[in-house]
């Protein structure tokens, strides 16, 4: 099969397909006009997020057979069609779980203890202790929304730190642990310190964490985005600051990227709003992003196209 690779992964996906005889094409440099000029022969595609591949771009490929793509996110990917037309769509989130749940358990400890401004001001030479007193984890009660591959290694991290955890998913039932409670939305307003997002992007997340939400919650809590960043509005979080309501905020994800996770430049104004905020930890969409997670997505995607097409 003819094989094309549009971003750049672990070296052994091109290996172990050129293991199989298959032909692989590098189109990392490919702009979206080389694409259409070779879709017509593709069989197979390995994306990350180079483009959106529409309806519009998918009808060029009519050789297409399937779409893999290291990681967790599909919203870049018209499934409708591919279900229709027999495209088979992989992906691997099994790989990048445990980098991400490090990630967003690093990313909160940094928050409760100052970390982000105590390293800040110790480089230039302010000593100041209490003032940046941090806060204990033990006791309190950390809410996962979206309990799948994500939200179950986040809780997993979690297990030493002795914090009372609480899970809702509206697709998966039947989860709860010794560790983890299930529950419904409504106990997870009533009871939350801190509040983890773990939901794919569709319709239904596409800005559920608003002021409407915030509301909801009966105390004062920290939300915590690692998903995606339309799930989460900015400027409602703003104000949600702002009024504390919410009392610190932890994003590797926001809503002012553009689809290939880069900064949107034409939203610029809320994100100089953000900013301002000592009580908001940031990072540019690299949760999950770690060294061993590149190699473990693309055996786990490897394996997953072995399985349909090679056995």
């Amino acid at each position: 099969m003819r094989i094309v690779l549009l971003d750049d992964f672990s070296p052994i996906i091109n290996q172990t397909l050129s293991n199989w005889n298959w032909q692989v094409i590098n189109g990392q440099n490919w702009t979206l006009e080389d694409f259409k000029k070779h879709a017509s022969e593709i069989e197979g595609i390995i994306i990350r997020s180079k483009f959106p591949l529409d309806k519009d771009l998918l009808t060029m490929t009519k050789k297409l057979k399937f779409i893999a793509r290291p990681g967790s996110g599909l919203e870049n990917i018209d499934l409708k069609y591919c279900k229709e037309n027999n495209v088979e769509v992989f992906r691997s989130p099994e790989g990048n779980r445990d980098a991400l749940a490090e990630h967003t358990l690093g990313m909160l400890l940094c928050l409760k203890n100052h970390l982000n401004i105590v390293d800040d001001e110790v480089r230039n030479d302010i000593w100041e202790r209490e003032r940046n007193r941090g806060t204990e984890l033990k006791g309190k009660v950390m809410a996962i929304i979206g309990y799948g591959h994500m939200g179950k290694a986040f809780a997993q991290r979690l297990t030493g730190f002795e914090m009372e955890v609480i899970a809702y998913d509206k697709y998966i039932s039947g989860f709860g642990t010794y560790h983890v409670k299930e529950v419904n939305l409504e106990e997870i307003f009533q009871r939350a310190d801190f509040v983890s997002l773990h939901t794919p992007l569709s319709n239904e997340t596409t800005g559920m964490m608003n002021s409407s939400f915030f509301k909801k919650f009966k105390n004062p809590f920290i939300v915590i985005n690692t998903a995606r960043g339309k799930s989460l509005v900015v400027e409602d979080l703003i104000d949600s600051l702002d009024s504390k309501k919410i009392i610190g905020a932890c994003l590797d994800v926001l809503d002012i990227e553009s689809s290939d996770f880069s900064l949107n430049k034409t939203k610029i104004k809320s994100f100089e709003k953000l900013k301002k905020f000592n009580n908001v930890v940031l990072s540019p969409h690299i949760a999950g992003w770690s060294y061993e997670s590149k190699e473990k997505m693309a055996k786990v995607i490897l394996e997953k196209i072995h399985q349909k097409f090679i056995v």
